[in-house]
């Protein structure tokens, strides 16, 4: 890309921000006018994500040489979606596995369960608004701004700005320590290379909502991120820092840190596939149209045509003087004149031929 087009995406890429951020702003006050009760959370995680789709899909209209549609926004319907978001889920199951399986094996862990009516009902609310919540994250940190900085910077500059960026925000909101930091980073640059070796959303959309689900809502831990439930779970920690994440949960521990990192490696093994179906940039044609079947297919036939029958030759081998000259002449007619033409040769033969000496 030239630098004009590189910068032009740039321009892109900070509308996009602006209008998340003026997203974020409308359906927070959008959710509390309509509702102060607790269906509020799940409402503004729906505006939100509407907001965003419609602003980005606009855009990805608005703008040359962009894909229209959700295939723009990184959520393109195609065969094996679902698969993908589950490839996803599994992975950030087993990464929040990882984490909170040395606390739970040293018994540090208190869990306390709430089985009122109540909690059911702000459970199914919790699962709503984190559906969401995380999918409107993708789209905003991983979806179309994400697509036009690459264009703008290449992939590599791109993901490491972007996982600054999202951790950056994704810390804000809660006292954050220096752990917290390093996995929403680390978790930044996993969610990135889910997409760029995919070209969709749907592994880190499953990968992000499995991670938050069952940290937050599955075990009942605190999450570092600005997203708050109430679950049926709660569950304390009483060890070391170092191992629970204390009030910042497993996010906040050195094994969170460990995971994190191990995850980039995971994610590159699991997505082999897909990034070998997917992965690659759309390849746009130019030049002139040509259609390779119906030439090939003209070439086949003109090779496998019927050949043209010959007639066949006979070979006849005439002495001349002692020597044998083959010669080629076509087959004779079909007559008695050769044969009474060769008995008038042989005896002129006869009657030239000398006779025996006398003695």
């Amino acid at each position: 890309m030239t630098f004009l087009e590189r910068l032009r995406s740039l321009g892109w890429f900070l509308a996009a921000a602006a209008w998340f951020l003026f997203s974020d702003l409308v359906a927070q006050r959008a959710a509390s006018g309509l509702t102060q009760g607790n269906a509020q959370e799940p409402l503004y995680r729906w505006f939100l994500l509407f907001l965003l789709v419609f602003g980005y899909g606009l855009m990805s209209r608005l703008g040359p040489h962009l894909k229209p549609g959700t295939k723009g926004l990184g959520l393109d319907r195609r065969p094996g979606w679902r698969r993908e978001f589950a490839l996803g889920a599994a992975l950030g199951w087993a990464g929040v596995v990882a984490c909170v399986l040395p606390a739970a094996l040293s018994g540090d862990l208190v869990v306390t369960f709430f089985t009122n009516p109540r909690q059911w009902w702000m459970l199914a609310l919790d699962v709503i608004a984190l559906a969401a919540g995380t999918l409107a994250v993708e789209v905003a940190f991983r979806g179309w701004p994400f697509q036009r900085l690459v264009e703008a910077m290449g992939p590599a500059l791109a993901t490491l700005f972007m996982a600054a960026i999202y951790a950056i925000w994704w810390t804000h909101a809660a006292p954050a320590t220096t752990a917290t930091v390093l996995v929403a980073f680390l978790l930044g640059w996993v969610l990135a290379l889910g997409y760029l070796r995919t070209r969709a959303l749907w592994v880190s959309w499953g990968l992000h909502f499995a991670w938050s689900a069952v940290l937050g809502i599955a075990l009942g831990l605190p999450l570092a991120g600005p997203m708050s439930y109430s679950p049926i779970v709660v569950t304390n920690s009483r060890g070391p820092v170092w191992v629970s994440g204390g009030l910042q949960g497993p996010e906040g521990s050195a094994f969170g840190v460990l995971v994190a990192f191990l995850m980039l490696f995971a994610v590159v093994k699991v997505t082999s596939e897909l990034k070998h179906r997917y992965g690659y940039e759309e390849i746009v044609p130019g030049g002139i149209a040509v259609d390779l079947d119906a030439a090939a297919r003209r070439q086949h036939e003109a090779a496998m045509g019927a050949a043209t029958a010959q007639e066949p030759q006979l070979v006849q081998i005439v002495p001349v003087q002692g020597s044998a000259v083959a010669q080629v002449d076509p087959p004779p007619a079909a007559s008695a004149e050769p044969e009474a033409v060769s008995e008038e040769a042989a005896a002129r033969a006869a009657e030239e031929k000398p006779g025996p000496e006398a003695t």
